[in-house]
């Protein structure tokens, strides 16, 4: 399969076009991948466009692709977005990952009572700016068109503002498989902490608790297993 780099100079582009990879990408295509002229790969905007092709010229800092194909894929509706709660060591990040390779739209960091790590303002901007960089490397191994926004963090009563919140719950009586699904706008899956959420939490966020299996699933390992099964539901697997 053709590697992915992206370009946000990339706005449109048709078959027999030129297009050319510059920056951070194309550093990486170059020097640390050592793409040669004749090799196919990818380039996308990260908003839907991709184009694949043949390197037809490679030079210091940048290559020149001939696109032979084109994909302009629309935002999937409804949007799938998951709302993870901080945690400690990478569970957070794993989980992040993970989401991005299984097509969610977005991510939001969510500042749990119970979760061990804390953002302050620094940290915030950091972590952010961290889970955006997993969410791009997610995105090219999985030669994604689209790449995950990534919101910054918010508290329980800002997500229980968001419209569509599903609250992952294994006390729950309403199973995932089993609850309404809106036809467009976004699905808000909310994953808490190690500790879990406690009852006063669950009352500010809202929404619908729903469960999955009988079995617990750690922080880093539920949210994926749930945007499967929503995957499955939706039609898209």
């Amino acid at each position: 399969m053709a590697s992915l780099y992206f370009s946000t100079a990339l706005q449109a582009a048709a078959v027999g076009s030129r297009v050319v990879l510059l920056g951070e990408d194309a550093k990486h295509a170059v020097t640390v991948a050592r793409t040669r002229v004749g090799e196919r790969l990818s380039i996308g905007n990260g908003r839907g466009l991709v184009v694949h092709g043949t390197v037809s010229s490679v030079e210091s800092g940048q290559l020149t692709l001939e696109v032979e194909s084109v994909r302009d894929e629309p935002l999937p509706t409804p949007e799938l977005w998951l709302v993870q709660a901080l945690a400690k060591g990478d569970r957070d990040e794993l989980a992040v990952q993970a989401a991005t390779e299984l097509g969610a739209s977005g991510v939001i960091p969510y500042s749990a009572s119970r979760s061990v790590s804390r953002w302050d303002a620094v940290k915030a901007q950091k972590g952010r700016v961290r889970w955006e960089a997993i969410v791009r490397e997610a995105s090219k191994q999985s030669i994604r068109a689209w790449v995950p926004a990534v919101e910054p963090v918010a508290s329980a009563a800002a997500i229980g503002a968001l419209e569509s919140v599903l609250v992952l719950d294994p006390t729950a009586t309403v199973a995932l498989t089993e609850v309404d699904l809106p036809a467009a706008g976004r699905i808000h899956l909310v994953v808490g902490p190690e500790g879990g959420i406690d009852e006063k939490e669950f009352a500010v966020l809202g929404g619908t608790r729903v469960r999955l299996g009988a079995e617990v699933l750690r922080t880093s390992t539920a949210g994926p297993a749930a945007l499967a099964v929503l995957n499955a539901r939706l039609g898209r697997w």
